[in-house]
């Protein structure tokens, strides 16, 4: 299988990833939603413990099989949009129990390889019921996040600080010229 129009957006979390994504579906591309936001809507509705502030490890774990199963099912040839993913779990669990990269993540893991990475904004920063870390736990996540994307060999481009729409286009425009001179 080849996954070389799997994009993944990854980055700061509250860095504008879901907005980005809601945009990029409105434009009528494929998007496949953040896989922690769903563990958590999943384990707070059944009383479980996979919760990022109480277990992070298994949080992890369950992330990466998701986000595994996400790019499984996601269309081949045409261009996904992952907000998060396997990279981002994999990190998530380096984290929490120390088990290295390459041990989480295999050959199939790998996305295009630009990634999209959104920085540390602290003006549209907002902490919720399932985030629960503040910026400055957000900002160690995002170095944590571009350390291990630089350490796997992906060219991060960091997202422009612009309304959606223009990050939209910048995005897209990469893109392109990607694949004009691949």
């Amino acid at each position: 299988m080849s996954f070389d129009r799997h994009v993944l957006l990854s980055g700061c979390s509250g860095g504008g990833k879901s907005t980005l994504l809601a945009e990029l579906r409105r434009r009528g591309f494929a998007t496949v939603e953040e896989p922690g936001r769903r563990i958590v809507a999943q384990e707070t509705a059944c009383g479980g413990d996979a919760l990022p502030w109480i277990d992070l490890g298994a949080f992890a774990r369950r992330a990466l099989a998701l986000a595994s199963q996400d790019r499984t099912r996601a269309p081949q040839g045409c261009w996904v949009f992952f907000d998060r993913g396997e990279v981002d779990a994999a990190t998530a669990l380096m984290n929490a129990k120390g088990i290295p990269l390459d041990n989480s993540l295999g050959a199939k893991a790998r996305y295009h390889q630009q990634v999209f990475l959104t920085p540390p904004w602290p003006e549209i920063y907002e902490y919720d019921a399932d985030r629960r870390h503040g910026f400055e736990e957000a900002e160690a996540e995002y170095q944590r996040l571009t350390a291990a994307l630089h350490a796997l060999s992906y060219d991060t481009i960091l997202l422009p600080r612009l309304p959606v729409n223009e990050r939209a286009d910048f995005l897209l425009d990469r893109l392109r010229t990607s694949v004009r001179t691949a």
